[in-house]
């Protein structure tokens, strides 16, 4: 992705400087208030205390947010990046936040989700209209960390506090948080879900392809050091061969052009990390093209989309990795809640930090777990959660896959 050549409202190029150089200064403070806007001056009564382990799936603790609500300013503006890369966004995503803020008691003039579509000019276009319409908070979950920081380096010089969602801003301004899953977490899961199912599978000599996300996207860097910090022993023991590491990306077909390439190159491969559900299913498709019968050949995923878990059920795919999307949702939509309405957000719910290695700056951070499915869990999780219908899930030749695996 292309960084942000203009960013068009005025006095912009002054302010981004201003903001930009304060990052060295240092970033939000150790999971405690100290990054927020302060004290609770907008609200009445006392501050709710939410903590980030007590969201559920029926969203009832947002309730527990209406008072901020109602006392709060301005509206909470969301920048959505694309529906490409992973169709959680407008599955997930959206209806999720839209879901969360309207159980604390919001009305759909106070908040604005929109998405990008793949374009860092129309997410510019995006936030200079909720800048203008008075936002008083941004939750940016950007295209590439250059366009995302002009964006929210903006944002602050306007007085706008701001959230990056999902995915880290680097060289983000300081004072901001971020609201994730444990991304560090997840890529260990995908290692240690790929070293299961090699032993699963009974995959002798697992000569293993890593296939990176998109270098532009921070998350991916956290992906790839939890997953390569579970295989590195393995390498460096000789009990499996890591064949390469190619460029990365969030394109399926420009995975499904590499994983073809690297497969021509080095016949041998015959297990894969990819780091989400789409990648896989790229490297799936062209698996079964060439006759590759199910549990012979390791993949793994996250964001247990259908296809995924579809692939999963018939033997192609180890696992996802779930990230319960309601959870992160409601998380960001509470804290930019709290700070709307201009108070402090409990250290239960701003409960890490996360490095932004640009700055050399410490981002207070909500983190929410993620977790491993397999066909031994999917109906615990993702089915009991909804995430997913049984009918979808089970449609075709999947049928008896789904009723093997007690999915009803």
């Amino acid at each position: 992705m292309s960084s942000v050549r203009r960013w068009r409202l005025a006095g912009s190029a002054a302010a981004l400087a201003l903001v930009l150089a304060g990052c060295s200064s240092g970033g939000g403070g150790g999971g405690t208030s100290s990054a927020s806007t302060g004290g609770a001056s907008g609200t009445s009564g006392a501050v709710p205390q939410i903590d980030a382990a007590s969201f559920t799936a029926d969203f009832s603790v947002m309730s527990q947010l209406k008072g901020l609500a109602s006392s709060g300013k301005g509206i909470i503006g969301v920048l959505l990046p694309d529906t490409t890369t992973s169709t959680r966004y407008t599955q997930y995503d959206a209806p999720y936040l839209k879901k969360a803020f309207e159980a604390a008691g919001l009305t759909s003039s106070q908040f604005k989700i929109d998405n990008a579509g793949g374009s860092t000019s129309t997410m510019q276009t995006q936030a200079e209209a909720d800048i203008n319409a008075g936002a008083s908070v941004l939750l940016v979950d950007p295209l590439d960390s250059g366009s995302g920081a002009a964006i929210e380096a903006s944002a602050k010089a306007a007085g706008v506090q701001v959230i990056d969602y999902d995915r880290l801003v680097k060289g983000g301004p300081s004072g901001r948080f971020y609201v994730s899953f444990d991304n560090v977490q997840v890529g260990t899961l995908i290692g240690k879900g790929l070293v299961q199912c090699v032993s699963d599978w009974s995959v002798t000599k697992p000569n293993v392809l890593v296939m990176d996300g998109d270098p532009t996207d921070n998350n991916a860097s956290l992906f790839a050091q939890g997953y390569n910090g579970v295989l590195k022993s393995h390498f460096d023991d000789g009990s499996y061969v890591k064949v390469g590491e190619p460029a990365g990306t969030w394109d399926p077909q420009q995975a499904a052009t590499t994983f073809e390439q690297q497969l021509t190159a080095h016949p041998e491969i015959n297990a894969v990390i990819t780091p989400n559900d789409d990648n896989a299913n790229a490297v799936v498709s062209i698996l079964k093209g060439k006759g590759v019968a199910g549990k012979k050949f390791p993949t793994t995923g996250q964001d247990a989309s259908l296809p995924g878990l579809q692939n999963i059920l018939t033997g192609y795919q180890c696992g996802t990795v779930y990230k319960p999307i309601y959870l992160e949702a409601q998380a960001a939509a509470a804290l930019a809640l709290y700070l709307r309405a201009g108070a402090t957000p409990p250290t239960s719910l701003v409960n890490s930090t996360t490095k932004d290695t640009q700055t050399n700056t410490d981002v207070a951070s909500v983190y929410t777990t993620p977790i491993w499915v397999t066909t031994s869990n999917m109906a615990s999780t993702v089915v009991k959660d909804g995430a997913v219908t049984v009918d979808k899930l089970c449609a075709g030749d999947v049928a008896s896959a789904c009723t093997a695996a007690g999915i009803k």
